[in-house]
């Protein structure tokens, strides 16, 4: 078996840099993010006079990450492929049609040399620095919310998926499986903590946050609203467009071999239990978290916040209408939901009565950190699951942390407000990300956010800050190229795994990281390994693994963990899903190798 030395154990060794927590370099600008951690009660003023002076030995991991590390260095193991893409990958059987899954081929780690080579022999000598796991767009969905656009179905078939109504389920035993891992896949060390890059929900509906917090920290959640005796929507409305599980009836999807599910939607509105992550977990935001349908801009429209909460929901409109509608969403000609509001009202007699719920209504941004900041959702902490009161204080959701002691990690919010689903960063942000990593020069750097280098195309100003500008993917691009220790840029939205190699000038380099969703096939996550080679290079070491739930779905069994492996076969089954979101071999299990800045 390769020696692989952690980086507890090697320490002492001459060769280590000043450990940053010691040194106390950090120094961040009021109420801009969270300064590695300040102390909960401080506020942005306080912030401020704290950022004038570098802060002190506190700037180490606060106290529930250091009992978590604690806990899990004494788990320990060997390498170990079990339970990820290396050792067995979900594989549709059959030639056509509907398609079961089953059992396939793992996939092969790619080694990365586009931006250093390391020298033969190093599996010998690594040192494990860092290990973690990223999720990213797991939409939990509330199928049943008023303001849901599935007609779009009629236009787009991927613009409804049959699956959605599993979303619970499904990331409660993503959850399993992570739970159930030994360790870091190449090295054996313990996995540190978990880190959502958003879309943690899909409708920005606080149903939905609710039932989020709960998957990952814990609890029992009942994926269910309007009336609690059965389910109210799309998929018993007898529309043909839409898959009808418990009907005999013929319709679209069942003409493609969908098959006819007696007690599926009763089953997929029962109560789940979630176990929560047996780590410390950390949150970024993404625009479905943002935004309504994750593309308007239009919190205070009180049409649709009626609507969010009403009694009336649209389920069918002509395939022309729909196709104008998806254009404008497309186009970000209606960034802020007025000619969708008008759409609404223009089909007011065909909406259809479904029961009223005020916990649809959606959750604006201190909604979504006081969730974060909630004793009840800590689980294994950190606590604010990297959030503090000093975001609410401020207004922002972007914060850095402390993945190990020579490892920093800063979680941006790359959603815009003023409507669209590609995102950007304002100036105030760009500024704070160029101070943390001028201020943490003696520390490696691993970049989250939710939105990739190439969807930051959207400039639209920020209707809370007017005047300030909007930046895209180059800048930030440009801002981690400064700091000679980024190593990686982490992040979803597209819900593909594309790996891509950023050359920058004077040498530098580091690597993008975007990974597949949870909601569309192939449904994956994603482990993430920091190793020093001791040979003049890094290696990041990247797993994907899927849930814990069977390969193969069996269609009598509507349990908790039926339903996960239903969500799994029923993803791949999707009219037009694509089939190319699960990326090239080189983009899948990798080493991605740099040289150590």
């Amino acid at each position: 078996m390769p020696r692989t030395r952690s980086a507890a154990a090697s320490a002492q060794g001459a060769r280590r840099r000043t450990v940053l927590a010691a040194a106390g370099a950090v120094s961040l600008t009021a109420g801009a993010g969270y300064a590695l951690r300040p102390a909960h009660g401080r506020t942005a003023a306080q912030t401020a006079a704290h950022a004038e002076a570098p802060s002190g030995a506190g700037a180490g991991p606060a106290p529930a990450d250091r009992a978590a590390h604690a806990g899990t260095a004494a788990r320990r193991t060997g390498p170990s492929t079990r339970g990820t893409t290396l050792e067995s990958v979900a594989t549709p059987r059959g030639g056509s049609g509907y398609r079961r899954l089953g059992d396939g081929p793992g996939w092969p780690r790619v080694v990365r040399t586009d931006l250093a080579h390391p020298r033969s022999g190093r599996a010998d000598r690594r040192t494990a620095l860092a290990a973690f796991v990223q999720f990213t767009d797991l939409h939990l969905t509330d199928v049943q919310h008023p303001l849901r656009a599935e007609f779009l179905r009629a236009a787009d078939p991927h613009a409804w998926r049959p699956q959605e109504a599993l979303t619970v389920p499904g990331a409660v035993a993503l959850v399993e499986r992570v739970n159930a891992l030994r360790g870091a896949p190449v090295t054996g060390t313990p996995l540190r903590f978990v880190m959502t890059t958003g879309d943690n929900t899909d409708n920005n509906a606080r149903t939905e946050l609710d039932w989020f917090m709960k998957v990952m920290s814990g609890g029992r959640i009942t994926p269910d609203s309007g009336d609690p005796r059965h389910y109210e929507g799309v998929q018993n409305s007898g529309l043909p467009l839409y898959w009808q599980p418990g009907s005999t009836r013929r319709d679209h999807d069942k003409a493609l071999g969908f098959p006819h599910l007696t007690g599926f939607l009763a089953a997929a509105v029962r109560e789940v239990r979630s176990p929560g992550l047996a780590l410390p977990w950390y949150s970024t935001v993404g625009n479905h978290d943002s935004l309504p349908l994750g593309c308007y801009g239009s919190h205070g429209d009180p049409y649709l916040t009626e609507a969010a909460i009403g009694g009336k929901k649209l389920m069918d409109v002509t395939a022309s209408e729909a196709r104008k509608l998806q254009d404008a969403i497309k186009n970000a000609t209606d960034p802020r939901g007025v000619a969708y509001r008008e759409f609404l009202k223009a089909h007011t007699r065909s909406l259809r009565a479904v029961t009223p719920d005020e916990r649809r209504a959606p959750y604006t941004r201190d909604d979504y950190l006081k969730a974060h900041l909630d004793p009840a959702h800590q689980g294994h902490g950190p606590a604010g699951h990297g959030y503090s009161p000093a975001n609410l204080d401020a207004g922002t959701q972007y914060y850095a942390f402390r993945i190990a002691g020579d490892v920093i990690g800063v979680s941006l919010d790359t959603t815009d407000p003023g409507g669209h689903y590609e995102g950007s960063v304002g100036t105030a942000q760009l500024r704070w990300l160029r101070r943390t990593l001028d201020g943490n020069k003696d520390s490696y750097a691993i970049v989250f956010s939710h939105h990739t280098s190439t969807s930051m195309t959207n400039t639209r100003p920020d209707p809370a800050r007017p005047g300030e500008r909007r930046h895209g993917g180059a800048e930030v691009v440009s801002a981690l190229a400064t700091h000679g220790r980024v190593l990686a840029w982490v992040n979803g939205h597209i819900h593909r795994n594309v790996v891509t190699p950023h050359r920058t000038a004077g040498g530098r380099s580091f690597w993008e990281i975007s990974t597949a969703s949870h909601v569309d096939h192939p449904q994956l996550a994603r482990v993430v390994e920091l190793v020093d080679n001791e040979d003049g290079t890094l290696s990041l070491h990247t797993t994907l693994i899927e849930s814990a739930a069977p390969h193969r779905a069996d269609h009598t069994d509507l349990s908790q963990t039926g339903l996960a492996a239903l969500y799994r076969e029923l993803a791949w089954n999707a009219p037009g899903a694509n089939r190319t979101l699960a990326g090239r071999p080189a983009d899948r299990n990798t080493e991605l190798v740099l040289k150590k800045g």
